[in-house]
């Protein structure tokens, strides 16, 4: 039902009125951002996606009618096309090559494909996430932002991707979907299940997983101190007895994976030994534990050298994600720490 107040806006963000419109799409906001990156797997391009869709809006808002669909299902549509333009562009961060000085890694199990990922800071997810997601979700909200799934995605043929995002992940009906997409719910129900079908076999296996502790719960504070204690002190052997036996560790932008406990020990190993050490500072990412690391130097000053993201199974972390110090900005962190 539209009110007297909301036609109001509409009338004068129609009539050119900036605060009107800021007025209309703030509540959308983050939710789309959200959206967006689940689209791209790139913070930076999320970004870039939510301000091209804005503009968007801004420019079209003339022939939107809310009475065939509302305000908000009408920016998703914008989004969603933003972001599979983006997509199609392929404008990608290319893969980095190895640049952690006087480390010299193990051979990696294998080279990743998607070297864009970038992490989501879950201080912009609390409590702003938008509408709760329709009746025909099939993921919840946390499971959508984790590292795992959002990689997965990315390997789905781009409208495949925004099909299931649309469906799956925030519960628009087929007839929604394919209004959305200038397509048809038959054309909509096969992408859908294809994407299914690619998404099954893209995500890491998890069937005989304990699940992850709750967030910010005593049994997920008392891994992360663990793991803190053991990287901080360069304890390989602490280190070790905290992975799964199919630990998995990235590093995008470089390609560099390591699958398997022995992998990520002597991953871990090569960089204890060449004598690195370092103190974290806690974040979240993704809903996930995520921590700052700052290289200890004779000086005293930490300097930032990246992100560290871990996912948890039960009492135990089963992948490890480190991102480049260019991200830890965007968690409020600095880029080095004073002398204690």
């Amino acid at each position: 039902m539209v009110t007297a107040a909301r036609s109001d806006l509409l009338s004068r963000a129609r009539a050119g009125d900036g605060d009107a419109f800021r007025e209309l799409t703030e509540p959308h906001r983050r939710e789309l951002q959200v959206h967006c990156y689940r689209m791209l797997g790139s913070f930076q391009d999320a970004e870039d996606a939510l301000q091209d869709t804005l503009l968007a809006a801004w420019q079209g808002l003339g022939g939107f009618i809310e009475v065939r669909a509302s305000l908000r299902t009408w920016l998703y549509r914008i989004a969603t096309n933003q972001c599979l333009n983006a997509r199609r562009a392929a404008r990608r961060r290319p893969a980095r090559e190895w640049n952690i000085p006087k480390v010299e890694p193990p051979e990696p199990t294998r080279l990743g494909e998607v070297v864009w990922l970038e992490p989501y800071p879950d201080a912009l997810l609390e409590g702003r996430i938008g509408a709760p997601p329709g009746p025909e979700a099939r993921y919840e909200q946390t499971e959508a932002i984790s590292l795992a799934f959002v990689t997965a995605l990315q390997v789905l043929p781009p409208r495949q991707l925004a099909v299931l995002i649309l469906r799956d992940v925030l519960g628009f009906h087929a007839d929604e979907v394919a209004d959305m997409l200038d397509s048809t719910v038959e054309s909509v129900t096969s992408a859908l299940k294809r994407a299914r079908a690619s998404l099954q076999r893209h995500r890491p296996p998890d069937a005989d997983r304990e699940p992850p502790p709750a967030s910010d719960s005593p049994a997920e504070d008392a891994i992360v101190a663990k793991f803190v204690n053991a990287w901080e002190s360069a304890d390989l052997d602490a280190l070790v007895a905290l992975l799964t036996d199919d630990v998995f560790m990235s590093m995008p932008p470089m390609p560099f994976e390591y699958e398997g406990r022995d992998a990520v020990a002597r991953f871990s190993a090569s960089i204890f030994g060449a004598g690195r050490r370092f103190d974290l500072v806690p974040t979240r990412a993704n809903g996930q534990p995520a921590f700052g690391a700052y290289l200890r130097t004779p000086t005293g000053i930490s300097h930032g050298t990246g992100l560290y993201v871990l996912t948890l199974a039960g009492d135990q972390i089963c992948a490890m994600t480190r991102f480049d110090n260019s991200v830890l900005p965007w968690f409020g962190l600095p880029r080095s720490l004073p002398s204690p």
